[in-house]
């Protein structure tokens, strides 16, 4: 049976931040994920989490001005000082939190940017931040983000997002594979994950269309789920999807489509 981490992000958002530890708990979650961690001293939330017996399985590395519109600065040439000192943050954040992975978000390509310019950045980036995570025991992750909801994002696909990572050739990056973007950006779901399942090492899901619950749109969680067991996934899948009423309202999916 697939192993699901609450979205906090994105789930009890009807509540204050560091009250939805417990919410997700009470919900019969065993572990979370979250964009950011930054705006909260690492003790509030590590204390939530203990208080909570909940593991923390994935965050973020910083993307720049979140409130702004930015979705990452990885790409960007004239952020890389930046960037690599929101490695650093993360890492101590990581190690405060109990996290074994960070994500990263190559932001979206300016205009104005020549091609070969941004993947430069991005894979000599990546690549400082494979080592710095290596030191410290911690596996990078890379994120395809579909291009309807972020116009412009650098990294929009699961072959291109391969291609990156295959020219860092760090032996702990890995793709992070979001269904709900990735069923956007190409489908052909099940076959893209078999075929790179030694590359993945974590899931996120919603629906589609509308990024809400499973169940709530085209894509057949069953099947998927019951895949996943098959081929022998083993990491967590986050629930990283929009609560079509309330979180508790749209619970019921973990009970009749994913047992």
């Amino acid at each position: 049976m697939p192993k699901f981490a609450a979205n906090l992000t994105m789930l009890f958002n009807e509540a204050p931040f560091l009250d939805r530890f417990a919410l997700a708990r009470k919900a019969g979650f065993d572990a979370v994920e979250f964009l950011f961690p930054y705006a909260w001293p690492a003790a509030e939330i590590r204390a939530r989490l203990d208080a909570q017996r909940l593991q923390l399985v994935l965050h973020n590395l910083p993307a720049g001005d979140w409130d702004a519109g930015e979705r990452g600065i990885a790409c960007l040439p004239d952020r890389v000082s930046e960037f690599r000192d929101g490695v650093g943050r993360a890492i101590d954040y990581a190690k405060a939190l109990g996290v074994p992975q960070l994500n990263c978000l190559a932001g979206k390509a300016p205009a104005d940017v020549p091609a070969a310019e941004l993947r430069r950045t991005l894979v000599g980036n990546l690549r400082y931040a494979a080592a710095e995570l290596a030191a410290a025991g911690l596996k990078l992750l890379v994120e395809p983000i579909n291009t309807y909801d972020i116009p412009g994002f650098y990294l929009c696909r699961s072959a291109q997002t391969i291609d990156i990572l295959d020219e860092v050739g760090a032996s702990n990056a890995y793709l992070q594979y979001d269904i709900y973007h990735l069923q956007r950006m190409e489908g052909e779901l099940a076959a893209t994950i078999e075929r790179l399942l030694p590359r993945i090492a974590h899931i996120q899901l919603a629906d589609n269309p509308g990024r809400h619950e499973p169940g709530s749109g085209e894509i057949n969680y069953r099947y998927l789920f019951a895949l996943l067991d098959r081929i022998g996934y083993r990491g967590w899948i986050g629930c990283e999807y929009k609560p079509a009423a309330s979180t508790e309202a749209g619970l019921g999916w973990l009970q009749q489509l994913a047992r």
